[in-house]
């Protein structure tokens, strides 16, 4: 059995060497790529044969791939590089790559037309001057045969570990059963629907309590289904930290099962958190962990897929065993993991990794999105852009002086989009086609001046390069689902200043996509409900299945109170403080234990607080502030124990209300002084507006849904055992209306009271 493999691929496992060098200098964007090769092709006669599909065969190995262009009469087969700058500043080592790419293609030119020899050359098309410099050399049929031939040796070890992995990794997981004697209440009927979604190539949207195993109840199911659907990759998404723990942590109970479980599980990392030497640069001449890099990397990545267990932690040591960068590590190892758990961008961003890779390899895979009902925020943030002018106008002050006329343009424009507002907030019904045609000429003045001097600029202008190319192609894709508005800083300075935002409200456009690729997804959390919203919201398939898992908790086990006399809306806050700091002191002196209260803001947080101080001081308190770093929310955390006592002060939303895990006596109770409703402000009642034209529900899309879905996170912190036993107060008279309950668990058993 062959194992296959593109030309590409097989040239850049085995051509590449020297120096990880990432200096930013700007390339061309692939619509300026495609457009080269076609200006290329263009000028060549009418025989010329663009995009040659070509095969040949190793033992055990067939390569495949399209040359770019080949000219019959000359006997010319060509690779079309497109550039931007000088030439000669093309790596050394990104040249032996292209010819490597060549010399295969030439082989298997000579192989399928029973050439001789061929003349090869390497076409490097300069984007900005249109102009060709052309390397061309004459081979002869032997010498293309035997380079092909070691590229293939090189290749084709690991191409036949790979091909042993991938039967082995199969066999295993159809061996794999799940790792306890029994499922969870619920946990069952979840594992079933997954793999029947994964089975069938289906979406499923699953709503399920925290309690039943979700993450192993997802993740067992997809990997049972692996084999049979011939699966390639399971990406395991999450929105924060302790979401790839506790997918580790799932992982390493199924893998206990098999001494050395085949399965490649990979926990791929933001930069920033892998990086060694923050204080250099990403090449060789700064860093020595980028000095080398390629030359090191195959050993490296051999070592690294011989543990199969990828935590970060293996990563680093890997990587450092081997004196390369462990990010960039991780990244390469991404190609051959099985499971990759990483954060949702890598996936779901504009210009996201895994993403790329599955399109580039044509991968079969599956999506799991760990609580997914973030993603509709975090996909609105990906996609849209911000321009704070202060930092222009600095820009400008301190910019080259060739890009002096481009930059005063884009700030004449910018100057007149707000020079008449008389509101500090204000949004545009329409994008402002002079200013984005100003910005996009700036865009390409820098792009110019980068490539010509990639060296000694301020980092001001690269950062307003990336913020500037980021909203002008968001501005391309400009529709209903997003909007502009300008804020206006009042505040004392030389210039005027306000900041523009493209601001994304739907992510469905850009998140369909995505979506659509994958062969199956699942995305679970403890809420998921209306199914519509989500479906709307996330641009998932019609066909989308949605399943409200049973329950393992009892009604028996949370006691939910309604105050149905009591309003927090802001008009009645500093009347509701008094009957929120009573209401919680009887509960304390009813059953002393620890609580955490809710509230909307840190400003009616802190109201509270002062207030409950000085009536209840023998009650302990702590809260959370502002500006709490990972080691100060775990402080936090860390006194909740089974011993202590007191109440801690949150913000619904915050670090505290999702995602943390206080069983037993760590958290007996729960205050939520809101409905977690957003701030009514001009952008969410533009949103509101959206919503309503778009989908008919405007302000449940807009403010309800996302509110109560706070709620109903913030109040399952206080159950995470069926052992568990607990209360939650529901401080506010909107509780009690249909549209509200309706929303809330069927689980929980509703009691009203009055104060």
């Amino acid at each position: 059995m062959s194992y296959a493999v593109a030309v590409r691929t097989l040239c850049e496992f085995t051509a590449k060497e020297g120096d990880l060098d990432l200096r930013f200098t700007p390339s061309p964007s692939a619509q300026e790529g495609m457009a080269g090769h076609q200006t290329v092709v263009s000028r060549r006669g009418p025989d010329y044969r663009a995009e040659l599909p070509l095969a040949g065969a190793f033992p055990g190995l067939l390569v495949s791939g399209r040359a770019d262009g080949y000219d019959p009469e000359a006997n010319l087969l060509e690779e079309i590089k497109t550039h931007r700058g000088d030439v000669t500043r093309i790596p050394q080592n990104h040249r032996l790559l292209h010819w490597a790419q060549v010399k295969v293609y030439g082989w298997l030119l000579c192989l399928n037309y029973e050439l001789d020899a061929v003349e090869l050359a390497v076409v490097y098309f300069n984007v900005v001057t249109q102009q060709e410099t052309v390397f061309s050399e004459h081979f002869g049929a032997a010498e293309l045969r035997a380079f092909f031939d070691l590229q293939c040796r090189r290749f084709i070890a690991w191409a036949e570990q790979e091909g042993l992995h991938r039967r082995e990794r199969d066999h295993s997981l159809e061996r794999l059963r799940f790792p306890y004697p029994a499922f969870r209440h619920g946990q069952r009927q979840l594992a079933e629907s997954v793999f029947r979604s994964a089975r069938d190539g289906h979406t499923l949207l699953a709503q399920a309590t925290t309690g039943i195993g979700k993450t192993l109840g997802t993740l067992f199911p997809q990997l049972k289904a692996f084999p049979a659907q011939k699966l390639d990759r399971l990406f395991f998404l999450t929105a924060k930290t302790p979401g790839r723990r506790l997918a580790l942590d799932a992982l390493a109970s199924l893998r206990r099962q098999e001494e050395q479980m085949p399965l490649r599980v990979l926990e791929h990392v933001a930069r920033d958190k892998a990086c060694e030497h923050p204080d250099k640069s990403c090449h060789g001449e700064s860093c020595p962990l980028a000095k080398g890099f390629y030359d090191r990397l195959a050993a490296a990545r051999q070592a690294a897929v011989e543990r199969r267990w990828l935590t970060q932690q293996d990563v680093r040591q890997v990587a450092l065993a081997h004196q390369i960068c462990p990010y960039y590590l991780s990244q390469e190892l991404c190609h051959w993991a099985d499971v990759v758990v990483c954060d949702y961008n890598y996936y779901f961003d504009l210009g996201a990794l895994l993403y790329g890779l599955t399109l580039q390899y044509d991968w079969r895979i599956t999506l799991l999105v760990d609580e997914a009902h973030n993603l509709v925020e975090r996909g609105r943030g990906m996609y849209t852009a911000e321009l704070i002018q202060d930092d222009f106008h600095a820009l400008c002050t301190a910019a080259p002086a060739r890009l002096k006329g481009a930059l005063e343009r884009v700030a004449r424009h910018w100057h007149r989009l707000h020079q008449d507002q008389a509101l500090p907030y204000q949004i545009y019904p329409a994008l402002p086609d002079l200013f984005v045609a100003a910005l996009n000429k700036a865009v390409g003045a820098i792009k110019d001046h980068l490539t010509d001097q990639p060296s000694n600029n301020e980092r001001s202008l690269l950062q307003f390069y990336l913020d500037a190319s980021l909203f002008c192609r968001l501005a391309e894709a400009y529709g209903p689902h997003s909007l502009f508005d300008i804020t206006r800083n009042d505040a004392q300075g030389t210039f005027p200043s306000a900041d523009l935002c493209l601001r994304n409200v739907v992510p469905a456009v850009f998140l369909a996509e995505r979506f659509a690729t994958a062969h199956s997804t699942t995305l679970f959390s403890a809420t998921l409900q209306p199914a519509d919203y989500y479906r709307d919201l996330l641009g998932l398939p019609e066909e989308t299945q949605w399943l409200n898992v049973a329950s393992p908790f009892s009604a028996e086990q949370l006691d939910v109170r309604i105050v149905r006399n009591l309003s927090t809306r802001y008009p009645h806050r500093e009347s509701s403080l008094a009957p929120i700091c009573r209401i919680m002191a009887e509960q304390y002196r009813a059953k002393p234990g620890n609580y955490l209260a809710f509230f909307s803001s840190y400003a009616y947080l802190q109201q509270v607080l002062d207030l409950f101080r000085s009536l209840h001081p023998e009650v302990p308190t702590l809260q959370q502030s502002r500006s709490m770093n990972e080691l100060n929310r775990q402080a936090f955390l860390d006194r909740f124990t089974e011993h202590s006592r007191g109440i801690g002060f949150a913000v619904l939303g915050g670090a505290f209300g999702e995602g943390i895990d206080l069983p037993g006596k760590r958290l007996i109770g729960a205050f939520i002084a809101t409905l977690g409703l957003p701030q009514v402000n001009e952008i969410n009642e533009e949103i509101k507006a959206r919503m309503e034209q778009m989908f008919g529900n405007g302000y449940d899309y807009a403010y309800l849904y996302p509110g109560l879905q706070k709620v109903v996170q913030a109040a399952g912190r206080v159950i995470r055992t069926t052992e568990d036993e607990g209360v939650v107060y529901l401080l506010d008279d909107r509780f009690a209306q249909p549209q509200t309950r309706r929303l809330l668990p069927d689980w929980w058993q509703l009691t009203t009271v009055r104060l």
